[in-house]
Formats: structure tokens, sequence, C-alpha cells
């Protein structure tokens, strides 16, 4: 995957040369560009849903087999999100206005975050499953207006309403705002 997007032409890391740990602005130049972001709790949500899948469809299979698979299917939405389409999509109807797409390190940081969400689900009871999504939902809905389901819904189906309410939050900059 970080081969494919090398070739695709995405940068390494971020443009300003160093890798951060922790990046929270999502209006910021460095966002989707360091180690982990608020998006990364979408990851793991990813990895909780592939290891629940997965159990159902190919219960048969090792766990390890399975995580091979999650990593490929992981692996695969990281291509496909950092083409020009998903971007210019992201660009055009969410409230991603500035969205360049993920840095390399950014896209395998994810690949780790949705391993890791792998790793919980198989080891928490369901219904703990259950609740971790919900937490991390509402958790990042709560702190950035912005979550798993928000981005697929907006990606799918655009909500003018709810890109007006995104970019009407306080730690949006007013450049980006519609009531500035």
């Amino acid at each position: 995957m970080a081969l494919v997007e090398l070739l695709m032409g995405r940068i390494p890391i971020c443009k300003c040369g160093y890798i951060s740990l922790w990046y929270g602005n999502i209006y910021g130049s460095g966002n989707s560009q360091h180690l982990i972001d608020w998006y990364s709790f979408s990851h793991i949500i990813h990895g909780l849903f592939f290891y629940g899948f997965l159990w159902l469809a190919a219960r048969r299979l090792p766990i390890r087999t399975r995580l091979v698979l999650a990593v490929l299917i992981e692996g695969i939405w990281e291509i496909v999100e950092n083409s020009p389409f998903i971007i210019g999509r992201y660009r055009e109807v969410t409230s991603s206005l500035d969205y360049m797409g993920d840095s390399v390190i950014n896209s395998v940081s994810d690949i780790l975050m949705m391993s890791f969400g792998f790793y919980l689900a198989s080891k928490l009871r369901v219904w703990h499953t259950v609740f971790l999504v919900i937490f991390l939902e509402l958790f990042t809905l709560y702190k950035v207006r912005d979550n798993l389901t928000l981005n697929i819904v907006m990606l799918i189906h655009p909500v003018e309403a709810i890109k007006i309410w995104q970019l009407e939050a306080d730690f949006v900059p007013a450049s980006l705002r519609i009531n500035s």
C-alpha cells in the first residue's frame, strides 16, 4: 500500500518536515499527515467492524488469516481514499475543504489503528465492542463534529445542513466558517 501510494505521488511525511505522534487540528495543514489524528478513531472502528464481519463470513479461517484480510481491505481503502477522485469528493461535499489526502506515514498508521481495533474486537465481548463503537462515534462527533458515520453519509449522499453545522463550529478557522 505504501509503495502504491508513493507511486501515486503521495508524500511520505508531512511537508512540514517532521512527524508528530498526535495532530489534533482537523482544519490544519498537518491533518492526515502525522501518525495519529481525530480520524484515527474511525480506523479503529474499521478494525472492530472488520473483525465482526470476518468472524461472521470466514469464522473457520484462523484469526491471523482474518487479520491479513482486514489489512488487505484497509490497504485498498487507503489507496482509494487517496485517489484524486475521493480527495476531490471530500473537498467538494464535506467540510474538509482543504483536504489534500494522507501522507504515506499517516496511511500506514491508519492500518495500524485498524489492526488495533481488530485486536480489541478479538478480546472484547460483543456488547463491549458495540459500546466502544458508539462511544468513539459520539466522542469524535462532540469534539470535532465529524466521525465515521458522517464521513460515509457525506461521501455517498451529502447533506448541506451537516456541512453547514460542521463549518459553524468555534474551532473552524474564520476563513472557512459559513457565518464569518
